[in-house]
């Protein structure tokens, strides 16, 4: 399984870096660590052969300028494993470019997440899974709470992730090259 992402600028991935490291330190939550770069995901899937997928996305790339997206606030994938995350907003820009993902990678893929649609894609940054409780719920959210979580993103790549041993690694980075 490969997730195709958009890495964070360094000092976005600096600030989301520095809340994961609160959470560890106040909570011991650290299970988010297994995708140390931080980053959104477009899409997951299984991917029949990866120099496809590169070359598709690199076409995209090519035509595509990078612009802004922003977050705001904390959101809450519900379950006996709450995940707790920043929403990406989603903008003209944001969705067009996951339209574009969906349309060159669909005929290279194995098999997809069920999210990866667009009326049921919800970009955003994970800060807290798999280690969360609903019991631990209230009192990261009350943490949380203390502060907002506005920024501003510059999207200019796109990411391939792959998984290797308990945790996924950027294996290609994908400037945005194209022009207004």
């Amino acid at each position: 399984m490969l997730a195709i992402t958009s890495m964070l600028h360094p000092r976005n991935a600096k600030r989301v870096n520095k809340i994961i490291a609160e959470l560890e330190n106040k909570f011991g939550l650290k299970a988010v660590q297994a995708t140390p770069a931080p980053h959104f995901t477009f899409m997951l899937a299984g991917i029949r052969r990866i120099e496809t997928l590169r070359q598709a996305l690199a076409e995209v790339a090519a035509t595509t300028s990078p612009f802004a997206a922003y977050t705001t606030g904390i959101g809450i994938f519900p379950g006996p494993k709450p995940v707790i995350y920043i929403p990406v907003l989603r903008s003209f820009d944001l969705n067009h470019l996951h339209q574009r993902v969906l349309d060159v990678t669909q005929p290279l893929c194995k098999g997809t997440d069920r999210f990866n649609s667009p009326s049921r894609w919800l970009p955003h940054l994970s800060l807290a899974l798999h280690d969360t409780t609903p019991e631990t719920l209230g009192p990261v959210l009350h943490f949380l709470n203390e502060n907002t979580y506005n920024m501003r993103l510059n999207i200019n790549n796109l990411g391939i992730m792959q998984k290797k041993g308990n945790q996924f690694h950027c294996v290609e980075t994908i400037p945005f090259t194209g022009k207004d």
